[in-house]
């Protein structure tokens, strides 16, 4: 019976789980690329590590080292790679530092100063982030653990006391590289845990698309790794500004992500272009209503020859009136995606009126238009585009069938207007996109699109538009931009 009752509570939880409309995939294909950036930044970061000043006494001598700094780093060996739990692992092995310092040397009276070259040698770093979902539906990294140690240190003492730092070497170098072991996995915690989130603050998550519809990027759950990529579920719904709390029912195909060939996937379900269109549907965008002169001039005298018998029973004042076209989009169009192709349907009422001044607009008749339109995706940057396409018209009356085939003139020129006037407004949108959850400064190149049974996928490769450095100095949380002091990582993060 327990079991029964085990399953049942499984069963019901994935019958409540959401679907994503969105999903990322991270191959290790891009990991070179990234690494490779990354190094370049974690050795900026790692150039910035302060070791307080060593004081010692052997004897009669005392000595004190000082100022020391981080001239020259080399990561020469370094592998960077997904692990399962772990999410993301960097490995370190043989580097090297370069070390400027002061020295001052005290023998009874005698006092010798300057500065000495040294060189940290061995540099092992084990370090691996692990990202999780927070509270906001945001990708942060939650934790960062680390391993670093440094095998050996050499200085090249001078001076008049140069025999006697070489007999001291061995107490200062030690101390040094005590030091140095101590400061590296701060730095990388601080690195992690603070640096890179204000990069991952710059993925959209929650944010306006334009006046009227905005876009909920909410990751649904902790990103999953394994061995060759990174899964990420997003939510990926529209939502009209005016009613923010507003959500459509995710009841289309979940995408997948099945090929690992490039650097990125992203796969988007026909509910993510639903959403959307509904979005607009309800902020009320989806209607067009043409007055006048902005009326092609064909299109309104064979408006007003078509409906002549109900037009010459009016006044003089109205059959003179101005002539009124609306369109307005009855319910939310729907979109369909096959490996044929993705199509979005609409149905729209039309409305043809006189409007005379000052009076009420007088109704000459009311017809359904059904539109077929072909949809083609782009990715361009970060930024999702369409391009639109009028592929099949059909308009029918209302009252009667035999209105219908006397609606049969006015196909041909509707259709027109819908392609010359209607189209473009349409596209001009369209193709301004919307962006995709990725971080700033990274975008996608030679993207190719692939329709499949319910959803499309992306396959593309990353391109880094700006450095990690340049975007994260420009997003440093205000109360770390003047000060290089790492945040300190738990004490067993940092090996001694």
């Amino acid at each position: 019976m327990a079991l029964f009752g085990t399953l049942f509570l499984a069963l019901l939880a994935g019958a409540q789980a959401e679907l994503p409309g969105c999903k990322i995939r991270i191959t290790s294909t891009a990991l070179e690329l990234v690494k490779q950036e990354g190094l370049r930044f974690l050795e900026q970061e790692l150039e910035t590590i302060t070791i307080p000043d060593l004081r010692g006494r052997e004897g009669h001598f005392y000595y004190n080292i000082s100022e020391v700094k981080v001239m020259e780093l080399q990561l020469t060996s370094s592998e960077l790679h997904f692990q399962p739990e772990q999410e993301l692992m960097l490995q370190i092995n043989n580097g090297s530092l370069g070390l400027r310092f002061r020295r001052q040397l005290l023998y009874w009276f005698f006092y010798d100063g300057g500065y000495i070259n040294a060189s940290a040698e061995g540099v092992s770093i084990h370090t691996s982030l692990q990202l999780s979902r927070d509270p906001t539906g945001r990708i942060k990294v939650s934790n960062v653990s680390c391993q670093a140690s440094v095998s050996r240190m050499h200085a090249a003492f001078g001076g008049t006391f140069k025999k006697v730092y070489e007999f001291l070497s061995m107490f200062i170098t030690s101390g040094m590289r005590f030091l140095l072991n101590q400061q590296i996995c701060p730095v990388l915690y601080h690195a992690g845990t603070v640096l890179l989130n204000s990069l991952l603050d710059t993925v959209p998550v929650r944010s306006a698309v334009d006046e009227l519809v905005g876009i909920d990027y909410s990751l649904l759950k902790d990103p999953v790794a394994s061995a060759s990529s990174l899964d990420m579920e997003f939510r990926g719904a529209f939502f009209p500004l005016a009613d923010g709390n507003w959500s459509l029912r995710n009841q289309a195909v979940e995408p997948q992500l099945p090929e690992e060939e490039r650097m990125v996937y992203v796969a988007f379900s026909e509910f993510f272009f639903d959403s959307a269109m509904e979005s607009y549907f309800r902020a009320g965008a989806l209607k067009l209503s043409l007055v006048g002169a902005k009326v092609p001039h064909d299109l309104d005298m064979l408006l007003r020859a078509t409906y002549f018998g109900n037009i010459v029973l009016l006044s003089p004042a109205e059959i003179d009136s101005p002539l009124k076209l609306e369109l307005r989009v009855t319910a939310p169009p729907r979109c369909t995606i096959k490996p044929s192709g993705t199509t979005i349907s609409v149905t729209a009422s039309v409305t043809i009126a006189l409007v005379p001044p000052d009076q009420p607009e007088v109704k000459l008749s009311s017809m359904t238009m059904d539109v077929r339109l072909s949809a083609k995706m782009a990715l361009r940057g970060k930024v999702l585009r369409t391009q639109l396409d009028l592929r099949r018209f059909r308009i029918y009356s209302n009252q009667s069938a035999l209105e219908s085939l006397a609606l049969i003139p006015l196909q041909a020129p509707l259709k027109t207007m819908l392609q010359i006037g209607v189209m473009p407004m349409l596209n001009e949108r369209t193709w301004r996109g919307v962006q995709i959850p990725l971080p700033e400064g990274i975008d996608f190149v030679r993207e190719v699109v692939t329709n499949h049974v319910g959803f499309l996928t992306i396959g593309a490769d990353l391109h880094f538009a700006k450095g990690l450095r340049e975007v994260i100095e420009k997003n440093r949380p205000a109360n770390t931009r003047d000060s290089r002091a790492p945040s300190a990582p738990p004490p067993s993060m940092a090996a001694v």
